[in-house]
């Protein structure tokens, strides 16, 4: 039997003709590890599955070093929604919703984002760290889908011509058990240069085909662990010239630690928090991985000097 083919990975890619480029983004136990470390209802991490997918595709458009972020804040059931990775490949995320009101959505097998995010916006940040400048864009929240609001903020903030195509869903492992998987396909058009009107023309025509090309690719495909990312790739673009790159890795990694929630609590003001503290302690967990800290009544009496 063959080996199962590489999961957790970027693949860029470029079409040649045409001056598009992309990038296939396959997950497998990175999505798997972050969505099942919470008890989220199968709408809230099927969303938040996506909101990751989404982050890592777009952050591979970008040259940074630091943290790429996709945010998503509203009035609906799902308050919250935050994926971000670093440079490095390292990604998390988390989610924030309110349980009642999910329940009265009642079981629809399709929810739209209007239904779950209600309105607010979305937003997109880089942060190379404090001694340098953050970018933030923000848009109001339109469409129906997650990919439809990342395709709006494309058009009313970077003028950037791109599609996307996401999917995220559970599959059955080796060993039988539902897994989740994810997957996202995007092609962005690179800036046009002063090529003679034929050649656009011909570009024009090459980005037509190729949106057209990138939509009779399935949920399946993109999450079929045994399809391997060239080889959609080639099943979508061989006869336009694909070129598939030297695939980066991904991995489910949180920044959290206690040295890190120490500064973060010595920063607050002492008051706060010595309110905070339940007979002296503190615990705090982490909303991204559940990772748990907690701090004796000593630690903190030196972090809250009278």
């Amino acid at each position: 039997m063959p080996d199962r083919v590489a999961d957790d990975i970027v693949q860029p890619f470029q079409v040649d003709p045409f001056r598009l480029r992309g990038r296939l983004v396959r997950l497998g136990p990175v999505l798997d590890r972050i969505l099942t470390q919470h008890d989220y209802p199968a709408p809230v991490a099927t969303l938040l599955g996506e909101a990751i997918a989404l982050a890592i595709s777009l952050s591979g458009a970008l040259k940074y070093d630091g943290v790429f972020t996709l945010q998503t804040k509203g009035d609906g059931p799902i308050r919250l929604l935050v994926a971000d990775v670093t440079t490095a490949g390292a990604v998390r995320g988390y989610a924030q919703f309110d349980a009642a009101k999910l329940a009265r959505l009642g079981s629809e097998p399709a929810l739209s984002v209007p239904r779950l995010l209600g309105a607010g916006y979305l937003a997109l940040t880089v942060d190379q760290g404090e001694h340098t400048e953050r970018y933030q864009g923000i848009v109001a929240l339109e469409g129906a889908t997650l990919a439809e609001c990342v395709h709006h903020y494309f058009r009313q903030s970077e003028q950037v011509e791109a599609g996307i195509k996401v999917a995220v869903g559970q599959r059955p492992g080796p060993d039988g058990r539902l897994r989740w998987r994810g997957g996202t396909l995007m092609i962005e058009r690179l800036p046009k240069d002063d090529s003679a009107a034929a050649a656009r023309e011909a570009e024009d025509e090459g980005w037509r085909r190729a949106m057209v090309l990138m939509a009779t690719s399935t949920a399946d495909e993109l999450l079929d662990p045994d399809l391997a990312p060239e080889a959609l790739l080639f099943r979508l673009f061989h006869e336009d010239g694909v070129r598939a790159y030297r695939p980066h890795a991904l991995k489910a990694q949180c920044r959290c630690s206690r040295e890190r929630v120490e500064r973060m609590l010595t920063a607050l003001p002492p008051r706060d928090l010595i309110e905070l503290a339940v007979d002296g302690k503190l615990v705090v967990t982490c909303e991204f991985c559940n990772a748990t800290y907690s701090f004796d009544e000593d630690t903190v009496a030196a972090m809250a000097p009278p």
